[in-house]
């Protein structure tokens, strides 16, 4: 793929060239193109929106068109895919991710609707005829962008290998055989110590996308998403405690909004220092403990109970995965083999740090105080993409849940006498968190 190398590095060089500005990007993005892998996901939603913002053509690639254009999917993502083209293709296709990604690469711009496949589909033809007097116009003739926000839902082996690893280096390849410029691939900081099966799947991926030269690309390994330290708050709200594990200071992060993490991707496109790089990326808080989130979600809640914890230890996790490795090995079952690494990703995010220090690794304006505020007023969307965060929030709200059950009893009783139970309200916090704000400061309009 020499001569397709040598044309791909021409281009980017031009790519990289483009202003910074972002009247200037929605002037100079007019004719590009982006096309975004796992668009229907958390992250994925969020980069679709910021890639339109910026003025690219969005082609928003979707599994199953029909569950988007449902009454339940429009409510879901009628507002991320408004101005993008939603594409239906199935990234576990090597030849349909190709065929889908050349015929983007050869259609030409358009102001014409761009909220259904068809709008997009049935004009191809059209497109194609135009494109044969324009073969020597590059920017009908090449995609810009492509940005993989694709993960496996579990994290188990399986899934991890066929979603993280080989779906998305069906992206790369097919990027590479129509030319493409720009690879942006959403990773994890937690790779940087890998003793999990999705961790494991996505550093081969990385090392894959490295390798090759064909593609310029960018790597970025975000701390945790708000999404993934936000599933306690309900329960919270309902009166459960919130869970620690530990003492509550084991760990600490600095987790970055979806809006930031968005921009910061679409952006390294057209960043020279971006290109080529290996990009750890928290958001702008200082280092918070789990403790620190819990007082945070109750200010978020405005008073409404006092705050009290509950401590989980953390030798609960060895003896639950033990047992499940024990009992997988003894019967050979990959069901409980899989029940064993879910415990181990629980661990992992119980016990390890996803914080980045140094300021040229933190991004963003919006604080996880700010996220509670809001969501504590509006509600989240639960949704199942989100998994290995998913995992640990669906540990912390069950065993939440249980215990609630277990003293709810008891509260009702003491409250009956007016005494607080003040065994569960171990600490009433008075800390301060830095960057806090009302709920009011949450700028969801990014101009």
């Amino acid at each position: 793929m020499s001569s397709s190398s040598s044309s791909s590095s021409l281009s980017s060089t031009r790519l990289f060239a483009s202003s910074s500005s972002n009247n200037n990007n929605n002037q100079k993005n007019k004719k590009k193109k982006a096309v975004i892998a796992g668009a229907t996901g958390y992250i994925g939603k969020a980069v679709v929106q910021e890639s339109v913002r910026q003025g690219y053509e969005t082609y928003a690639l979707v599994r199953d068109l029909s569950k988007v254009q449902s009454t339940h999917g429009k409510a879901l993502y009628a507002k991320a895919f408004q101005g993008a083209h939603v594409v239906e293709c199935n990234v576990g296709n090597l030849d349909e991710v190709t065929q889908i990604l050349q015929r983007i690469s050869t259609s030409r711009s358009s102001s014409r609707s761009r909220t259904q496949q068809s709008s997009w589909l049935e004009h191809h033809d059209n497109d194609d005829n135009d494109n044969n007097n324009n073969d020597d116009d590059e920017s009908f003739n090449q995609i810009d962008l492509i940005v993989s926000c694709l993960a496996s839902r579990s994290g188990i082996k399986k899934e991890a290998y066929a979603i993280d690893y080989q779906a998305t280096l069906h992206c790369l390849e097919a990027g590479r055989a129509c030319r493409s410029r720009h690879f942006v691939l959403l990773s994890a900081f937690c790779v940087r110590n890998p003793w999990l099966q999705f961790q494991q799947a996505k550093l081969k991926f990385e090392a894959a996308l490295q390798q090759q030269s064909d593609m310029t690309w960018t790597i970025v390994r975000p701390t945790a998403f708000f999404k993934s330290v936000s599933g306690q708050l309900e329960s919270v709200q309902s009166g459960a405690p919130y869970i620690l594990f530990g003492d509550g200071q084991v760990t600490r992060c600095n987790p970055i909004a979806e809006l930031d993490l968005a921009r910061y991707m679409v952006d390294s496109a057209q960043e020279p220092s971006r290109c080529n790089q290996i990009i750890n990326l928290g958001g702008p808080d200082e280092p918070l403990t789990m403790r620190q989130q819990g007082e945070m979600i109750f200010r978020a809640l405005g008073g409404q109970q006092e705050p009290y914890f509950v401590h989980a230890p953390l030798w609960m996790f060895d003896v639950i995965i033990d047992s499940l490795q024990w009992l997988a090995d003894t019967f050979q079952s990959e069901a409980l083999e899989n029940a064993a690494e879910t415990g181990r990703i629980g661990k992992y995010y119980a016990v390890e740090d996803m914080l980045t220090t140094d300021p040229k690794e933190k991004y963003g304006t919006i604080t996880l105080q700010e996220h509670y505020n809001r969501i504590a007023v509006e509600g989240q969307e639960y949704d199942a993409v989100m998994r290995r965060g998913s995992i640990v929030r669906t540990i912390f709200g069950q065993v939440g849940r249980w215990t609630h059950k277990l003293y709810a009893p008891w509260q009702q009783a003491t409250a009956k006498t007016n005494t607080a139970p003040q065994q569960l309200r171990r600490t009433t916090t008075t800390t301060t968190t830095t960057g806090a704000a009302p709920a009011a400061a949450y700028n969801t309009t990014r101009i």
